[in-house]
């Protein structure tokens, strides 16, 4: 009797994909139009019992951001970096080809908020918006940053250019900020 194959990391991750699929949700997500060709429909606790299985790779990580037709594989990427190995022009590079909401608020949320340049990116993302998803993107990472320094997020997103259809964003955010600072 001969031994089973052995799977690389990549095809390991991806049965767990397969072996935790939802339809209902993959499908409610291809119809409300996400932009990937392939969706296993996990949700962000699943994801993050994978990426707690699998470790930090950034090696890893990389391999799986540029499986850009799946979904899972780009959300589980930021989980899976080793932060301080992932650079600014790392971080310009992911967020150059990030291509929903979803995946810029997990890579904020999960990734760029815990790197030492955050507050550097956050304001490169919002003055000089370069992409379709940069001024977004600097928006979401400066919520998650704005318990560090709510005063620092008010007086940036005041003194930027914030497009019309993200305006309501950058204006949640100060109010936010000023709800904290009232606290202190």
């Amino acid at each position: 009797m001969s031994n089973p194959p052995a799977f690389n990391a990549m095809q390991t991750i991806k049965r767990r994909f397969f072996a935790m699929r939802n339809g209902i949700i993959a499908d409610t997500l291809r119809n409300a139009g996400s932009p990937f060709r392939i969706i296993f429909g996990l949700n962000l606790p699943q994801l993050v019992e994978i990426a707690g299985e699998c470790g930090k790779s950034t090696e890893l990580a990389e391999l799986l951001w540029q499986n850009n037709s799946t979904r899972e594989s780009m959300l589980l990427a930021p989980m899976l970096v080793e932060e301080q190995h992932f650079t600014l022009n790392d971080s310009l590079r992911w967020i150059d080809s990030i291509p929903s909401a979803e995946v810029a608020d997990i890579l904020c949320h999960r990734l760029l908020r815990k790197v030492p340049y955050a507050w550097t990116l956050a304001e490169q993302l919002i003055s000089t918006p370069s992409g379709t998803w940069h001024q977004y993107t600097g928006l979401r990472l400066t919520f998650n940053l704005i318990n560090q320094d709510p005063q620092r997020a008010i007086d940036m997103l005041q003194n930027s250019d914030i497009q019309d259809d993200l305006l309501p964003l950058s204006n949640s955010i100060i109010s936010e900020c000023r709800y904290l600072t009232s606290n202190l």
